[in-house]
């Protein structure tokens, strides 16, 4: 089950940085504003992604 956790996780990851590379690229942001949008959207989906992993090992077990 963990296995298939890992894979679904970066699946998401890859998909959420490739829509906020288009944001960034639509709004024309500078490098260093950009870096900090990647950074504060990667935190959310990985606190997501762990909460979730967490909810699902309780109802598994």
């Amino acid at each position: 089950m963990s296995i298939v956790y890992v894979f679904y996780a970066l699946f998401v990851l890859l998909i959420f940085n490739s829509l906020t590379h288009q944001f960034c690229l639509k709004m024309e942001m500078n490098q260093k504003k950009q870096s900090t949008v990647f950074r504060v959207i990667n935190l959310m989906i990985m606190v997501l992604l762990v909460s979730s992993y967490i909810r699902v090992l309780n109802v598994v077990t």
